[in-house]
This record gives structure tokens, sequence and C-alpha cells, in this order.
């Protein structure tokens, strides 16, 4: 499973406010079969089959163009573990042990 950390930043907006943006790619993630995500205060975590993820950037990418933004910039980050079973959950949990 592949997890990605994804920012998407309409340039140009007339606004400094981006939480209408980010409210629209949540709506968008909604509808994206295969994939699991969280919100965070600063990009979203999305977890699946490394086709089911690009396909959810890909469309979280377009949303800001469909809500008329001409420009946007995406920064992705991915953990793609093919050894062994992975999640946000697990990584997560895995620290947590190591500092007990």
């Amino acid at each position: 499973m592949a997890i990605a950390e994804v920012t998407v930043i309409p340039i140009g907006t007339g606004s400094t406010s981006l939480s209408p943006y980010v409210a629209e790619l949540q709506r968008v993630l909604e509808k994206q079969e295969g994939i699991q995500y969280t919100l965070t205060s600063m990009s979203t975590i999305i977890e699946g089959p490394l086709d089911s993820v690009f396909a959810a950037i890909r469309a979280i990418h377009e949303s800001p163009f469909q809500s008329g933004a001409q420009r946007v910039s995406t920064s992705i980050k991915i953990d793609d573990r093919r050894d062994k079973a992975s999640s946000s959950e697990q990584k997560l949990r895995s620290v947590q042990a190591k500092l007990q």
C-alpha cells in the first residue's frame, strides 16, 4: 500500500484563504474509490494501492481549476513499501512503541 502526503495550492485566487479549496478537495476525495485519506493542518494523507492514490491525486490537482483557479501547485511525497503491509497508523504505532 502506498502512502502519499499531498499539498494542493491554488495560485492567484484573489484571497489568502484556501479553506474553501481544501473543503472541495475533501469532497473530491470522498468520491474516490480504493483509498483512505486524512486531512491534516498542512496537507492530506492518502493511502491505498498506488494506481488509486495517483488517480486521487490527479482528481484533487484538477479540482481548483474547476473552481476557477488559473494555476495550481501540487507537492507530493510518496512512501510505497512493498516488503510488508504499511499504513499511517502502523507507522505511528511503530514510533510510539520505541518511545516507551
